[in-house]
């Protein structure tokens, strides 16, 4: 079976990025550019990692997060964000997220995360 992650980055380089990558290593990937689609799928479908980025237009980050607390307790959520400081990632990781990373991201760390996220023993690229 394989595991779904969603990336919402309203940068579109990011997830390109992060899904060619992802999908390199067999993992399922959705991209969004925005928060608003990406719960709407959310709705349909359970992912085991969502990467979400803090600061976009409408539905920001720490709202994705408080959806999927909703929905899928069981969800890891990574924060990823070009906006990093002390009160964010306090904010976040008061949010129960997993991870918290600064951009530009380093893709192996992303990786490593996800993994960790996934408890899978997936072996590093």
């Amino acid at each position: 079976m394989k595991h779904s992650i969603m990336v919402i980055d309203d940068e579109k380089i990011v997830g390109d990025m992060a899904r060619l990558s992802l999908e390199q290593d067999g993992f399922e990937v959705e991209t969004f550019l925005s928060g608003e689609p990406a719960l709407a799928r959310l709705q349909h479908k359970r992912f085991d990692v969502v990467v979400t980025d803090l600061k976009m237009r409408g539905i920001d980050g720490m709202e994705v997060l408080r959806t999927v607390r909703s929905l899928y307790p069981e969800t890891k959520v990574i924060m990823i964000t070009a906006f990093a400081n002390l009160d964010t990632a306090i904010e976040a990781l008061r949010g129960d997220v997993h991870d918290f990373f600064p951009k530009p991201i380093k893709i192996r760390e992303l990786k490593a995360s996800i993994r960790r996220a996934i408890g899978a023993d997936v072996a590093a690229t």
